[in-house]
């Protein structure tokens, strides 16, 4: 099986009584010049009420003593767009879950793998907000470090869901924006959080930031 397998067979209305991950919702707020207006958006009902975040996305660099470091990546498909996407491995947080904890645990469940989170300064990202314009999902992204030289990463087993199915590899990190531009000629979706990475990293190859 692969995820390519997957395809949509249809997309219809979704009534709110049926809705159990998100509902729509309209916001009537005044602009700067006191004008009353309304905005559409969606909001997730999941979010823990202890927490101030739905979720992780976790940065995963695989690290191995005399070769390059690679960056952890995952083929999904996503009904919404009819597409496999890149992602990073990602995760919902769980009542009484810090950030770092939900994301080691997502990242064991969902690659096999056993990480370090990289410490609380560079660790655990500030808040950031997926798409703001249309919903109120909100997240950490949380740097992870993956020692390829334990002998628990040597073949990791991953404990996926029934209605999961997620292929893992692996590219070196700087090559991650190229890798971007080849993988969306092959048809695959690129999720935004992989391509701001990416983007983050060319950025600092073109303007020698290091």
């Amino acid at each position: 099986m692969s995820a390519s397998d997957s395809k949509v067979l249809k997309t219809e209305p979704l009534s709110p009584a049926e809705a159990r991950w998100t509902r729509l919702v309209k916001t009537t707020y005044t602009d700067p010049t006191s004008t009353t207006r309304t905005w559409e958006s969606a909001e997730r009902q999941t979010r823990p009420k202890t927490s101030l975040i739905d979720g992780v996305g976790i940065v995963a660099i695989l690290q191995k003593p005399g070769e390059e470091p690679r960056l952890l990546l995952q083929k999904q498909f996503r009904p919404p767009i009819d597409k496999v996407c890149i992602e990073v491995p990602a995760g919902l947080v769980d009542e009484g879950e810090s950030a770092m904890e939900a994301a080691v645990r997502e990242l064991k469940e969902e690659t096999g793998y056993k990480g370090e989170v990289a410490g609380e300064e560079f660790g655990v990202s500030p808040v950031m907000w997926n798409d703001p314009g249309f919903c109120n999902t909100n997240l950490n992204m949380i740097h992870v470090t993956v020692d390829m030289t334990l002998p628990e990463n040597q073949n990791p087993k991953t404990e996926l869901e029934d209605n999961e199915f997620i292929e893992c590899f692996s590219v070196p990190l700087k090559d991650l924006y190229a890798e971007c531009r080849k993988l969306e000629k092959e048809g695959y979706a690129i999720d935004a959080r992989v391509g701001t990475l990416a983007e983050g990293i060319e950025i600092g190859k073109r303007w020698k930031l290091t």
